[in-house]
């Protein structure tokens, strides 16, 4: 913490040649005790205080004349860089009540009093002392903390529930009454640390730690740190267990005729049983703590380990022989701790023939995992009242979707890249009739061409090499009842738009290797950043297939065309992602916020929220500022000029006046939209109530 941010930095500035009655306005209206004067050169002269209005006024003299005679020269100034303890140092030894604070180039940023200081220090100290009673909550061991009276002061959670006590129930008693025979008096009057010290509660045996709290070589205090014995002897029999069942598996593994070997989370080998030993011809000591790839040719257990995917029946070659290999990934609480391998001894027939289902088999394995995973986790959907906007053609967009939500017509959703297509397209479902069936999604982009269709309409058993046995139910069986969102739908392949045009117009479809009509019932909504016109033209998307989909066109402004919704979109994200990180960071300055409001914002609202992210990742404050954007940005402010903005008046800067009148319109805009409901204008500014409520106070509005 710096002095910059305990300094004052709304002050007026006076000037040599200023008349005393000007200097009178100014210290009325800033209700300071003085103001700083500025030479020609905008660098610090003085300092004119209340005090030398009053000696000017017991001389009779004529308001008009300039401050030049009355100004104090010999000004405390003050760096702005100064550390948290030079702060401190500073507010003990100044003998004035008003400092003026300067940067670097000797420029005056900002005022200072000891008040002001006192206040920003004592918030300091306040933060520091509720993170320290958080650790100490967070603390498993038990914890108490005593006076040099021996009057207990503290006590954490973990210790209420080791010693059954009460919230607050020992607070300000005597230790020896809390916790009889603790013998806490001898820390407190030699002050000396007492570790591993034995401590019986009933039946409950403890270890304690004793340490003195000394200030200024006194003692003022003492801690008592707790270990339940319980839980450790807990643990020892916990390890007898493991001890045990580690042997029994050894025992096991060494029975088994195949070749068996396991390798922890880092790919080195922790167990091998006598089978794999004979068959490398290898001792134990060879063995263990090896990476395997060094004790296995052509292993790839270690690649297991980092990716999580089990490797059936894989062929291996070691000494230019063939053997089927099986690797699988060792789980505990969803993290993989390791992997453990079977060698097997096949014929080589056997082994090609696996050698042929695996080759088609690998290239889809994982993306089937992590669509069946998909498939079986509904997400949270979006609603209409989750888009935040004030701008008029967005908002009449929304009525529009709203109601073409109610009916079956295909809707196609354009726009860049990040406008929030997805979002409107969830928002329309959930408004429809169908919204307790499913939204099923497909981004026609991000599936193989060569999946895509299997994925479509899924397919019967033994359809094509590789194919799942018991065969597999597609995208459109999924949405029956319900939504298709086909995102990306410019970069479907021409094949098959053929055939989603046919499901388009008789709500039927035929299963790959199938001849049997299947009939669904779904609404379509598709989306794309593409010029559908375009790609008509050139050929590469079905001509008669973007009329049936371009029933209901819904186009999405950019975010440069609706500027107006920064403001509101970056308090959302605020909120967001304050409580993501457990942050309090509540506005945007006025410099970054005009950034914001004149950067080109190439990845529309996608963009704005990586960039708010990223900046309360570099905030230490309540505020973002210019600086905490990235430096792409930050360089649009040196070359608008916003960094030399001309006063607009006497004690308001040209931007600030700027970001208010914004403000003030943009709070205007979302209350006249609500009806007059504050709460509901909060919501769609995405602040809360409160907060409003101060920007309605100090806005004027």
């Amino acid at each position: 913490m710096r002095l910059e941010n305990m300094m004052t930095r709304n002050f007026a500035t006076l000037r040599s040649d200023d008349s005393l009655k000007h200097a009178v306005r100014l210290l009325r209206k800033s209700k300071r005790d003085g103001l700083p004067v500025l030479d020609d050169n905008d660098l610090l002269a003085g300092i004119f205080t209340k005090t030398n209005l009053y000696d000017a006024l017991l001389d009779n003299l004529d308001l008009n004349q300039p401050v030049r005679h009355f100004y104090n020269p010999n000004v405390v100034k003050i760096n702005k860089n100064l550390d948290y303890n030079e702060v401190i140092e500073l507010v003990r030894r100044i003998p004035v009540g008003t400092g003026v604070v300067v940067d670097d180039e000797e420029q005056v940023v900002g005022l200072f009093t000891k008040v002001e200081l006192i206040t920003a220090l004592f918030n300091e100290e306040r933060l520091l002392n509720s993170r320290l009673n958080t650790m100490y909550q967070a603390m498993h061991n038990a914890l108490v903390s005593v006076d040099a009276t021996n009057r207990v002061t503290f006590i954490n959670r973990s210790a209420e529930q080791l010693f059954s006590f009460a919230p607050g129930e020992v607070i300000g008693n005597s230790i020896d009454q809390a916790l009889p025979g603790l013998e806490m008096k001898n820390v407190l009057e030699n002050g000396r640390v007492e570790i591993g010290v034995s401590y019986k509660v009933g039946d409950m045996s403890t270890i304690v730690n004793k340490t003195p709290l000394i200030d200024g070589g006194k003692v003022v205090g003492a801690l008592a740190f707790f270990q339940d014995l319980t839980e450790l002897e807990s643990f020892a029999e916990e390890i007898g267990t493991v001890k045990r069942l580690n042997q029994t598996l050894k025992t096991v593994l060494d029975i088994g005729y195949d070749a068996l070997v396991v390798v922890n989370e880092a790919g080195s080998v922790v167990l091998v049983n006598h089978t794999f030993l004979d068959f490398l011809n290898l001792n134990s000591e060879a063995v263990i703590n090896r990476p395997i790839s060094e004790v296995l040719e052509n292993s790839r257990l270690h690649v297991v380990v980092k990716t999580g995917i089990p490797e059936l029946n894989d062929i291996q070659f070691i000494d230019g022989k063939p053997y089927v290999v099986s690797r699988l990934p060792i789980v505990k609480d969803g993290q993989i701790i390791g992997a453990v391998g079977k060698i097997s001894f096949r014929r080589v027939d056997e082994l090609r023939e696996l050698a042929t289902r695996l080759e088609a088999m690998n290239s889809k394995l994982t993306h089937f995992q992590e669509e069946l995973k998909k498939a079986r986790v509904r997400e949270r959907l979006f609603n209409f009242e989750d888009i935040i906007t004030l701008n008029p053609q967005m908002q009449e967009l929304i009525r529009e979707a709203k109601q073409a939500a109610q009916g079956l017509s295909t809707v196609l959703i354009s726009g860049e890249s990040g406008v929030g297509k997805e979002l409107m397209a969830q928002a329309m479902h959930q408004e429809s009739p169908r919204r307790n069936g499913p939204f099923v999604k497909v981004n026609c982009a991000a599936i193989p061409e060569n999946l895509l269709e299997s994925e479509f309409f899924g397919y019967l058993p033994g359809a094509f090499t590789g194919a799942r046995k018991e065969g597999k139910t597609g995208r459109l069986d999924s949405a029956n009842g319900g939504t298709l969102f086909l995102d990306e739908i410019g970069d479907m392949p021409l094949a098959l738009q053929g055939k989603l045009l046919r499901v388009l117009q008789e709500q039927s479809f035929e299963r790959v290797g199938g001849t049997a009509t299947i009939r669904v019932d779904i609404r379509f909504i598709a989306a794309t950043n593409q010029d559908l016109e375009t790609k008509v033209q050139e050929g590469s998307f079905r001509k008669d297939l973007y009329f049936r989909l371009n029933v209901i066109p819904i186009p999405i402004p950019p975010l440069r065309e609706r500027r107006e919704d920064i403001l509101p979109l970056v308090h959302a994200f605020l909120r967001k992602y304050n409580e993501v990180f457990g942050m309090t960071v509540s506005d945007i300055s006025a410099e970054a916020l005009s950034v914001l409001r004149v950067y080109s914002w190439p990845g529309n609202i996608r963009e704005l929220e990586n960039i708010v992210e990223r900046a309360m990742n570099f905030t230490g404050e309540n505020i973002i500022s210019i600086e905490h954007l990235p430096p792409h940005m930050r360089q649009i402010r040196e070359i608008s000029g916003e960094s030399s903005a001309l006063v607009a008046t006497e004690d308001r800067p040209a931007y600030r006046w700027k970001r208010d009148e914004l403000e003030r319109e943009t709070i205007k805009a979302a209350i006249r939209d609500s009806g007059g409901n504050k709460s509901e204008a909060a919501r769609i500014l995405g602040m809360s109530r409160s907060w409003l409520y101060e920007k309605i106070k100090r806005l004027s509005i």
